[in-house]
């Protein structure tokens, strides 16, 4: 199915669709989404000598066994354009994500995360494949200039994590440009939910106090950032499948809403019902000039070209996601797999 078949097709029409780090936190979501929605998915797992296919070990059981499982290498160009071929379209979310270890080991996030995108794109374009949604980050716009956050916004490379998606969101489009092949590029902000790695801070702050912790370990907490609950992201992603607009667009998604790492921390020690003190732990700490300060979303965009908005938008929200991420990670099959008394990387 070409672009133009592709552009006429009904909505919701049956699809065969890769997903690059179906593994992880939003693609496992994301790949469950696809299955309920009646398409046929592709999963796109890394590959370990333990066959774990990460998070989709634990899918509901409603889509187990409905889905198709490859283990491969977003690095590795032959093994995706094997898994690519008979799709119609590919969601390509694989990358390393982790800032902190960006610090630490930089090659591993070039050859990851720009040259897994030009293995996708490549691949796309080689087996015309009808549409590419490509993933990138709220963290290539840096410190806010102005906000709400435009897509016009400038890209300020503060982190070599976010260096490489700048660079991954720069292969992707290059390639719309210059071969005419279907890139859409979406622009999570902070997304969170069950699932999420411990790297990330409402993990981390709802690990600590459900284990009994009160004198929490944060790093910096006067950064601002707009958090969107997960399913509102996997909304977005399908809906930028979905929708006939977008091809060639970046497109933000984000709650429109802005909160501090600090009343976060605070927010989610109410709905818990403890009462907390917040340390400054220096090793959290990312060097000065690189911490992100402000992050805040303008959405409009995403509604005007694919008719998508947060379910989550807002305080209240917000609220209600942090609620339904703390019932899941408070449960204690899934509460046991986390490691509360050390920093992750």
């Amino acid at each position: 199915m070409g672009w133009r078949q592709f552009k006429n097709a009904e909505v919701g029409a049956h699809l065969k669709i890769l997903v690059t780090g179906a593994d992880g936190f939003i693609g496992s979501h994301l790949t469950e989404a696809l299955v309920r929605a009646g398409h046929e998915v592709r999963a796109f797992v890394f590959y370990n000598s333990f066959n774990s296919w990460g998070w989709l070990d634990h899918c509901g059981e409603d889509v187990r066994g409905k889905f198709e499982v490859f283990a491969g290498d977003i690095r590795d160009p032959n093994g995706v354009r094997t898994a690519m071929k008979g799709c119609d379209a590919v969601l390509h979310l694989a990358a390393l994500i982790a800032i902190p270890y960006s610090y630490h080991s930089p090659d591993t996030y070039i050859d990851t995360n720009i040259k897994g995108t030009l293995n996708i794109v490549q691949a796309a374009r080689d087996l015309d494949v009808a549409k590419v949604v490509h993933t990138s980050t709220s963290e290539v716009y840096g410190t806010a200039k102005f906000v709400p956050i435009t897509e016009d916004h400038p890209l300020q490379g503060q982190s070599p994590y976010s260096a490489s998606k700048i660079g991954a969101d720069q292969i992707a489009m290059s390639f719309f440009t210059s071969f005419g092949t279907p890139v859409t590029l979406v622009r999570p902000f902070n997304t969170y939910g069950p699932r999420q790695s411990a790297r990330a801070v409402i993990p981390t702050i709802i690990t600590q106090i459900a284990n009994g912790r009160r004198q929490i370990k944060l790093g910096a907490v006067r950064p601002t950032r707009d958090f969107n609950y997960v399913t509102d992201t996997v909304a977005g992603f399908m809906a930028a499948l979905n929708a006939a607009q977008g091809v060639g667009e970046v497109v933000n998604l984000g709650s429109n809403f802005e909160i501090s790492i600090g009343d976060t921390a605070h927010l989610i020690a109410e709905i818990m019902g403890a009462e907390v003190e917040i340390l400054t732990d220096q090793v959290r700490l990312r060097p000065e000039s690189s911490e992100v300060e402000r992050l805040w979303a303008d959405n409009g965009k995403a509604y005007k070209l694919f008719g998508w908005k947060p379910a989550y938008g807002g305080r209240d929200g917000f609220k209600r996601g942090l609620v339904e991420t703390i019932e899941w990670f408070w449960h204690p099959a899934n509460l046991v797999d986390y490691k509360a008394d050390r920093y992750n990387i």
